[in-house]
Order: structure tokens, then sequence, then C-alpha cells
């Protein structure tokens, strides 16, 4: 600091004021960098529960409101006409959404006794909030330990008070959590794995614009690298309408009718919305799609102003030139504002004429301001009120169309309508672009004095997504992939149909989508959960048609589905054949259109000779073969082996072994890492020299009698010999080989190697060491006759099926070919990675997309269907039991003593059967218990159990069994199965 110091102290006056100025103008340029929505999620009255859903309704003019539903009082007991009447409501209406009591528990990984404590508006923020990421392509999985902020505007807390004043004896040590506006973000940052700030907001009918200020000031200032912003609010008691009622701001007939002359307060809505925010310098690199851009963002307060709750004009101006001067953009380039827009005699004439005096100067009364408000369609969310208004606005940019605004049919005598240039569009209106891009503003204003604008803009013109094309100019025949993988993955089996249901709708919807950018957005922005499907198609018909068939229960090719828990990983075993020669245009397609490959082919290419790589060449990649030299088969098969094997490495598959015979143990020796690919083709070539120097016939011997030669048997002292990576089945014995007896010429000189190949026997090992899918390497299938043997041999599953395996069941065997003679290249090698998708197999899923050389985009696509369940506090004083249905019951006698069932039946159990016994129990109550559906090899800490649900599954065992058992003993077994164990033990 004092070299700093010293160094400046040398600088003339006006050198440091310019120096200063520059930061200064930098740090402006930081703070006033676009924040970009890049996705959207909604909940709101009138059905409203996708974005798309939420347009509709609006350009079609529809007002949402619905008389208060009976699951939330009885209306006719608290409804009165006077609001004088004491303890009743002015109004029978309100904007609601559908079932608050239904919540996806499982897909959370909330247990039932935590869930039916959990605040509604906390479920849906959870929800919303997950489509929300979804809408923007992004996996909420792939969040885990990022600086991804959490902002959520909420206020109110009917829930608690629901459950506190109706029984308290159904209050839980979940109540705290479940209740607590701090949860309802943190919960959300919990789930996902987020580090950037996480608050909850309430600032009243402000409260989520406030938050998603707060989210672009988070971004701006580099805490926050993704942002999820938004509001939420739930109506499920009388208590704060009737407060409402007798402050006079509820309009009797439950309509907004803002800026109309017969404004007489508000109707109360709920509802949910959030949008996803990033700074738009790292969206255009990250390749979002962009909605929006938010240019600038205000908050100020009313203060000191004629009382608590009444408007303030002077305020409002302020906040809204505070917006534009941060977002760098001038008042005439608005052409819309989301108004507040209570509809309130005073308020209405407050916020038009605020409006009005900074945004109406000099504006011709030809270009008028168009000003609305969503309220007047859905009613006031209050703290999610705002979000509702920037959600409408960002739809109405991208459509670029202005929706009508409802229930004005003579304005407000109050606003001096002839002194603005303002317009109320009472129709759908287009948008007029003008000479910059369409900008608009949204106010939110809380009853406190809290007020908030936020200045929204179009997406420039150079950011908006390239539509693709179904097929590109530019691609020549050999490069046109036709064949494409569409993956769909749930938490259950139920979802996964009804995701399958939704995706054939969206298609019937949508039947102009790119297919392209439509499997890529399913398998870089989707989660990939445990019950999945697969759908290698070539046309949005085809994926319609496999669609139809799968929701009908046929099985067809080109449909594969299957079971992968996460904690099961799926080994897979690299098989390398030794025999057929390449197909000639299946290797020039997989050369033209995959990169990988074609990287890995050239490296061959280049170890050659000259007459090798002239032969090989034209071999393969010339259609005239009457003129063709001869060929070296082996080479030829070697060269597609290997590139074959870096095709699969690229894509994420890695071998957990590998074993080979005749050249595809050659082959399979360099992807171990034996010996380099050098000296893989330097043997390949010496061997078939001299075994067959004249020969151009694919009929080549199994086992080459050239390992005798004393030429060869140099070239094989001469490889530089390595312990391998990869462990190494050897086809002599069909077991793991050593690293001391594989990486030296001894093994590769043994004349064992011309003996009949122990393939079987090495399949078998290779079960043993875990592995259950084998993928043929190479042009085939030629190994697949290996599968009905084997299965015979050692009464093995295929697999098939996405049933979950039985506890101690025999494994499943997958044998797929990587390439094959009968079926097209793009569409095997997309069937084969589809059933490693489906089995679990780890796929890089972005290097898949990048190994043609395409562009792709992320699409707008259906998103999760989640499975709900009741989970409700009765409102009566005789609770409905929450208890789970446990099967196996302990009851106590009056001395206190257990008289367990389940430890008679276990004492009665034959000692064999014992273990089997005790693991049923121990699976069926934690499921029973924590809500979840584990197998005993589930890993316990996959299912974030806390010190509640470990009390009480502790409790639960020491009573049934009669033993003591701590919470620690869970912790360390890690799962049924090893608990089964140490239990075992302990009886």
């Amino acid at each position: 600091m004092a070299d700093l110091n010293q160094r400046l102290s040398q600088i003339s006056p006006t050198k440091l004021a310019l120096l200063a100025q520059e930061i200064r103008a930098k740090a402006k340029l930081v703070a006033m960098e676009p924040i970009a929505v890049i996705g959207l999620g909604c909940r709101f009255p009138g059905n409203c529960d996708t974005p798309a859903a939420f347009w509709s309704l609006l350009k079609q003019g529809q007002d949402a409101i619905t008389e208060i539903p009976a699951d939330r009082w009885d209306v006719d007991a608290y409804y009165h006409a006077d609001p004088k009447a004491p303890g009743k409501i002015i109004t029978r209406y309100g904007g609601f959404v559908q079932h608050p009591a239904d919540f996806d528990a499982h897909f959370f990984n909330i247990p039932p006794k935590e869930a039916i404590s959990l605040d509604p508006q906390q479920r849906l923020l959870l929800e919303v909030s997950w489509e929300a990421l979804e809408n923007a392509g992004h996996v909420p999985a792939e969040l885990m330990g990022s600086q991804t902020g959490v902002f959520v505007g909420i206020s109110t807390n009917d829930y608690f008070q629901r459950l506190v004043a109706r029984n308290p004896a159904d209050i839980d040590g979940y109540l705290g959590t479940g209740y607590a506006h701090s949860a309802a973000a943190g919960r959300l940052s919990y789930l996902l794995g987020l580090h950037g700030p996480s608050m909850a907001v309430d600032t009243s009918c402000s409260s989520s614009l406030v938050a998603v200020h707060l989210a672009c000031q988070s971004l701006r200032n580099n805490e926050s690298d993704l942002a999820l912003a938004g509001g939420v609010n739930i109506i499920l008691t009388p208590e704060n309408n009737i407060a409402l009622s007798k402050a006079q701001m509820l309009a009797p007939d439950g309509r907004c009718k803002t800026f109309d002359a017969a404004a007489n307060g508000y109707v109360r809505a709920e509802g949910c919305g959030m949008v996803v925010l990033k700074r738009l310098s790292d969206a255009v690199v990250d390749g979002d799609t962009i909605l929006a851009l938010i240019r600038g963002t205000a908050v100020n307060q009313d203060g000191q102003s004629s009382g608590l709750t009444a408007p303030n004009g002077q305020a409002q101006q302020a906040v809204i030139r505070q917006a534009l001067a941060r977002g760098g953009s001038a008042p005439k380039q608005i052409s819309y504002v989301e108004a507040h827009g209570t509809g309130t005699l005073l308020g209405d004439p407050i916020e038009l004429g605020a409006l009005g005096a900074v945004l109406t100067q000099d504006r011709p009364r030809a270009e008028p301001l168009f000003v609305g408000s969503v309220k007047t369609n859905i009613g006031h969310l209050e703290a999610a009120a705002g979000i509702a208004g920037l959600i409408k606005v960002i739809l109405a940019l991208q459509h670029q169309q202005i929706p009508p605004h409802l229930h004005l049919k003579q304005p407000n005598p109050h606003i001096a309508w002839d002194d603005y240039a303002i317009k109320i569009p009472a129709e759908l209106t287009p948008w007029p672009a003008k000479a910059s891009r369409r900008m608009a503003g949204v106010s939110s204003f809380g009853f406190s004095g809290t007020n908030a604008h936020i200045i929204v803009e179009e997406t420039p013109q150079d950011l908006q997504p390239i539509p693709s094309p179904t097929k590109r100019e530019d691609e020549t025949k050999e490069q046109d992939t036709t064949w494409q993988l569409l993956t769909l993955s749930a938490k259950t089996k139920e979802a996964l149909l009804a995701l399958a249901q939704r995706y054939r709708q969206h298609l019937t919807d949508h039947p102009n989508v790119n297919l392209s950018d439509m499997c890529y957005t399913t398998q870089i922005g989707r989660s990939h959960f445990e019950y999945r499907l697969g759908l290698v198609v070539e046309s949005i018909q085809d994926i319609q048609d496999k669609l139809t068939a799968y929701i009908a229960g046929e099985e067809i090719k080109g449909v594969v589905k299957g079971y992968a828990p996460e904690y099961q990983q799926q080994r897979v075993g690299f098989v390398y054949a030794g025999q057929a020669s390449p197909d000639r245009h299946m290797s020039r397609r997989l050369y033209h259109t995959q990169p990988a490959f074609r990287s890995a082919f050239d490296q061959c290419v280049e170890v050659l000779s000259t007459a090798e790589q002239t032969s090989l060449l034209v071999h393969l990649f010339r259609d005239d073969q009457s003129v063709s030299p001869p060929v070296n088969h082996p080479l030829a098969r070697f060269a597609l082996e290997y590139a074959l094997s870096q095709l699969w490495q690229s894509w994420g598959i890695e071998p957990a072994l590998v074993i080979g015979y005749d050249v595809g143990e050659y082959v399979a020796a360099c992807v171990a890492g034996i010996f380099p690919l050098e000296d893989g083709l330097r043997l390949v070539s010496k061997r078939s020299r001299l075994n067959q120097p004249q020969s151009t016939s694919d009929d080549v011997s199994p086992r080459w009698a050239g390992l005798t030669s004393v030429d060869f048997a140099q070239v094989v002292q001469e490889v530089t010999y390595t312990t391998p990576t990869i462990p190494f089945i050897s086809t002599v014995s069909g077991q793991i080989i050593s690293s001391k007896e594989i990486a030296g010429p001894t093994y590769w000189l043994s004349p064992r190697l011309r003996e009949q190949p122990q393939l079987l026997q090495g399949v078998a090992t290779a079960v043993e060491q875990g592995v259950a899918t084998f993928l043929e390497i190479g042009p085939g299938p030629i190994l697949s006759s290996l599968e009905l043997h084997y299965l015979q041999t050692k009464k093995l599953t295929s697999s098939g099926t996405d049933d979950q395996p039985l506890p101690q069941s025999p494994p499943k065997v997958s044998w797929l070919s990587g390439l094959d003679y009968e079926q097209n290249e793009d569409q095997q090698l997309m069937q084969t990675l589809a059933t490693l998708h489906v089995l679990g197999a780890k796929i890089d899923w972005i290097k898949v997309t990048q190994s043609n050389d395409r562009a792709y985009r992320k699409v707008s696509l259906p998103t999760y269907p989640f499975q709900r369940q009741r989970y409700w506090i009765e409102t009566n004083h005789e609770p409905k039991s929450i208890q789970p249905d446990c099967q196996m019951n302990t009851e106590k006698n009056s001395s206190g003593a257990t008289n367990s069932e389940v430890l008679r039946r276990f004492n009665k159990t034959p000692i064999s059967a014992r273990y089997t016994f005790l693991e049923t129990y121990l699976q069926t109550l934690i499921n029973d218990l924590l809500g979840v559906d584990i197998t005993p090899q589930t890993p316990f800490d996959s299912l974030r159990v806390d010190s509640l649900m470990l009390v009480e599954v502790t409790t639960h065992i020491a009573a049934d069994l009669d033993i003591d058992v701590s919470a620690k003993i869970i912790i360390e077994s890690g799962s049924v199965a090893a608990l089964t164990n140490r239990l075992t033990k302990l009886l």
C-alpha cells in the first residue's frame, strides 16, 4: 500500500483526475451491464401453469377471477355486503391456483411428515423454480456448489395460522422451517446446493420486484453468477380478507377496475412466478436463449407521506427516473408500462400522474405510452404481483403484442387524461418498434411504502437465436446425420409416462420444432433421472409415432427404456472382434460425420507406409472398387475398431475393462495403454504380411501362424510396453492378466495365442468384476452369439425391462453392438447410445452434441410432470392421521414392555432366511417413514436424512427389535444391506 501511495504521489493532478475518471467510467459500465432473463416459470390463476398458458390468457383478454374455492373457507359463512359487519368479508371472489394441498414430496426427497408441515408457498416455490430452470435449459444438479443466488418475495403465512389456530396438536419439529420465510429461499438453495446469496424479501406488494432488483445487483456485484428471483403468495385463511374488508381495500365485485371510474379496490389473488437471470456477457458466452434484458432497476421509499399506506406520487416519479438512469435509457424509449394498477380511486390517478410526468413529456400524441395492468386479468398477487407483471411484459416483448387491459368502461375522471400522451389498450395491440428496440417499464408499489421499478428491453436482434432449419443448406449428403436420440426421464414410471404424453401433445401443438434442437435440449438441458426413455428417431412424426407406441405399452424398434438408479454406476466392457472386414460405406460415413472417429482414423493412417495408406484409403473411400489395389483387411479392421473406441470414449463411455481376440486383442491392448498406437499397427501389419502376403480375402484366419516368424519376434521385442491403465482380459486364459505378464514380449509371442480364444470365460470374468454391459467395438454384430451361449451356460438374465432388480437377483447382462451391417450407422450408434443411457452409463452429452460439427440451440420443451399427493392439515379438531401405514406395528403393554410382532416373527424365521426377513423389514420401515422408494443398496446419504428422521427410524427399530440402536450406527452403515449385516450380528 505504501508503494502504491508513493507511485500515486508522483502522478500529476491532471493525470490523477483522468485516471479517476477512467476508473469511474469502467465501474459505471459494469454497474450498467444488462441482465439477461433466460428462463421463466409460473403458476397463476386461470390454470396458467406455464408461460405459454399465461400468454394465451393474456392475449385473449380472459378474466381468471372466480368465487373463493370451498377448500379455502366457507364463503357463505364469511360473506357479508356490509363492511362494518364484524368478522365478515365484503367479497366472494379471488384469483386462485389449483390444489394448493398437493405436492410431489418424493421428487424433492422430502419425507411425508415434513411435507405436511411445509407451507404450500414453499412447495409452490420449489416446483416453479425447477420449471424455470428447465425453461432456461439448465440442469439443476449442475448448479451444485455454484454461486447461484435465490431472492424470493413472500409476505403471508396463512398455513401456519391455519395449523396453530385450528389444532396446536399438529405442531411438530418440522413446523419451524415449514413456515419460516427465510426457509422459503433457504430450502431452495439447500435442495439444489446453491452457494450464492439466499434471502426472503417482504415489502408487501412490491416484494417480488424488489427481489428481482436485489438479484440484479447481486449479479452486477459478482456475488452471484446466476440468480433465481420472484415471489409467491397463497391464500388459505379468511383473516386477511376480513382486515382488508374493514379497511375497504377490496372490490366487492372481485375485479380490479384499474383506471376506471368505478374503481373501488382490488381483488386478492395467489400464485408464484420465478425468473432465471444471468449477466448478459455470460449468457452470450454460455449460449443461453435470452428472453429479454433488464436494463435498469431501482427501489425507494415513500417516507413520511400522507399516510403509511397512501401512495406518494413524487416517490414514484423518483424511482422511475432512477431506473431509467441506471439503465442508460431515455423516457422516450419506453413505449409500454406495466402499472402497479390496483384499481383504487386514489391510487390510480397518482400512479398515472407519475408516469405522465416522467415518461410523456414531449411525447407525440401519435406515439402514446401504452399502460396496462395484469391485475385486471388475474387479480392482485400481493407479494408475487410484481413478478406477474414482469413475466407479462417479457412475454409481450417476445410476441411483439400488448395484451388488452380489462374492465375499463369509463375512464377515471380524476385522471388528467388530456395532459398525457397515454393510451390504455382495450384490445390485443401490435407493439410497434421504434428506431430503438422495444422497451417497457414495470412498477410495483408496496402498501408500506417501498416502491420498485424495472426497465425491460427486448432481446437485440443479433442476440436472438437463429431458427434452426430442418436441414442446413451447408451440409453435404455425407454430413446430413438424420438419426437423432431423444432422451426423457423421470423419478417414477408414472411421471415418465406423463412426460411422454406431454411431449406428444407439445409436438401436436408445435409440429415445426427442429428435430436436432429438440433432441439437443433433452440431452443437455434436462436432468437424467432413474426411469429413462430413449427414442431413436429421424423426424418429428417419428417421435410422435414412437411416443404413441410407448404410451400404449407397445414394444417397437427405436424405443428403449430402463431403470438406472444414481447409486449404481454402469460398468461397460469393450469387446473387440477379430474377424470380418469393415464396410467401406460405413467407415466413410463415420469419417465424414464424426470428428473424433476421423481424428483417430487419421492417426492410424499417418503411421502406415505409403503403400498401406493408399490401399486402406482407396478401399474405404472409393466407390469404384474394380480398380482398387489389394487391401490389408487386418489393418482396416484395426483402424476402424481403434477409431470407434476413440469415438465412444469421447462421448464419455470409458471401458471398465477390455477384451479382444485376433486383431481385436491388439486394439484392446492399445486402448488399455499396454503399447502405443504406432506399435500396435506395426505388429498387425507385420503379422498380416507374414500370414497372408497376397490375400485380399475377407476370410482371415482367427489365429495367425505368423507368431513363429523370426521377423515378427523382432518387431515384438522392439515394442515399447507399459503398465495397462485399464484392466485387460486375456483370451488365452479368460482371466484378467497381470501387468507383469502382459507388458512384455513373452505374452505376445506365446504359442497359446494360436489356440481357441476363451471369450466365454473372459465374459464370465468380466461379470464377476461387476461388468454387466458389453459393447462390441467394430463392424458386426459378430459376437452376439455369445449372448445366448452365455445365458444358457450361466443362467443370467438379459436386460430389456425397466423394473428394479430384486434383492439378490442374478445380474442383467446387456450385449450391445456399436455397428451393424444391416442398419444405418447413425441409427445403430444412436440405438446403442440410447441403450447405454437407459442402463445408467455416464455420457458426456456436450461431447455427443459437438461430435458432428453442428450448431444447436436450446428450445422450449415441456417441463417435469410432478406427481402430486395431498399433504394437508385438516381444518377440524380431529386431524386426519398422517402416520405412515407401516405393516409391522409395535404394541406396548401396560407395564411399558414391548411385545414386538416383528421380533417374534424374526425369531420364528429359519436362521437361513433371517437376513432376508430383516432386510425386507428395514427397507419397508424406511420407505414408509421417509416416504421414499429405496432398494437395499441405495446409499442413505442420497436421501438427505435429517436428525428428526433419524430419531424416528431408530426409535422404531429399537422398539420393534428390542435392541439398542443409535443414529450413528445407521449413518455408518450407509445402506439397508449394510445395516442388515450389522443388526444381524446384534440379534
